[in-house]
């Protein structure tokens, strides 16, 4: 299988270029690609005047309905997790975060300069949650068989409703066993005992929150793959932002972008591909298996593109 790559400007630095940190053009190219690689972007410098930073990733999943964000959270070696041992062994577990509602939902409000006092509106819809749980039932099937519900469902009225819903989908899918955790207690048993989940899904700001957490069990945002996944359309990125404070430096962790390949890969479905994420997988982790054998987040001293170069070897 052959693959025809075309790159297209996104960001905020497309913002000081051009004036539009998502042009017309880098959008409809998204609607006709098979899949989208996105870039690491964002300047924490260059804001909107309401003081919000520009986020075309999150513009995109709004654009191509993008509503499952999917993070795998998987630790390759005992020594990158800040954890004990005894509690970071198994960690190997994915989180769906419903992606294109929740409290994102009014981002794009503005207020004013004088303004005695500003709301975010949460927002939890039926067909938004419905398609979310089914995914996330459907992964289940293919793993332990156990979905966790995260919510907050004991004092806010959106989030009951979140969860009677994922109890009616739930009825669904009858061999597959279901969790309902509070988010602050998924918070703690996160630390305590990740290895004990599965299929986690969970409202969007929620999502965003324990998916940088879980990252952390396992070596950090360097470690983190993520997929935003619809119907029709689906882009791949690591879950890190751009990190101005090492850009140029050679640095970074580059298994977060491979990894993220490799979701994408396997999301085109196809047997060439699968066996390419397989192998993409399976390199990382023979990687991996060698503590030395790590960039600076992770406690090593290799470059991005020494990091790179042993994972291409192992394939």
């Amino acid at each position: 299988m052959q693959f025809d790559l075309k790159e297209w400007p996104a960001g905020a630095g497309e913002y000081l270029k051009s004036g539009d940190p998502l042009p017309a053009a880098t959008l409809q190219a998204c609607r006709e690609c098979d899949a989208i690689l996105l870039g690491a972007m964002g300047i924490p410098s260059v804001r909107w005047p309401t003081g919000t930073e520009m986020a075309p990733q999150i513009d995109i999943r709004e654009e191509l309905d993008l509503y499952a964000g999917v993070r795998p959270i998987m630790l390759y070696n005992p020594e990158h997790s800040p954890l004990k041992p005894q509690r970071s062994k198994g960690i190997e577990f994915v989180i769906y975060r419903e992606n294109t509602e929740g409290l994102f939902a009014s981002r794009k409000e503005k207020y004013a300069p004088n303004a005695a006092e500003v709301r975010d509106t949460m927002l939890v819809t039926r067909k938004g949650s419905e398609r979310l749980f089914r995914a996330a039932f459907l992964h289940a099937q293919r793993r332990r068989k156990l979905v966790t519900l995260v919510d907050k469902a004991n004092v806010l009225p959106s989030m009951a409703y979140f969860r009677s819903i994922f109890d009616e989908i739930a009825r669904e899918f009858p061999d597959v066993r279901t969790e309902r955790v509070y988010v602050d207690a998924a918070s703690l048993f996160l630390v305590q005992r990740p290895a004990d989940f599965d299929v986690i899904v969970t409202e969007n700001m929620f999502g965003d929150i324990l998916s940088d957490l879980a990252a952390g069990l396992v070596g950090g945002m360097g470690m983190a793959p993520s997929g935003d996944i619809g119907d029709r359309h689906a882009v791949f990125q690591p879950s890190h932002g751009s990190a101005p404070d090492i850009a140029g430096k050679g640095i970074a962790n580059p298994l977060a972008t491979i990894l993220s390949v490799a979701m994408m890969l396997e999301w085109l479905n196809d047997v060439e591909t699968r066996r390419g994420a397989a192998m993409i997988r399976e390199a990382v982790e023979a990687v991996c298996g060698d503590a030395a054998k790590a960039t600076r987040d992770i406690g090593g001293s290799l470059t991005t593109q020494q990091m790179g170069q042993l994972v291409i070897a192992s394939l």
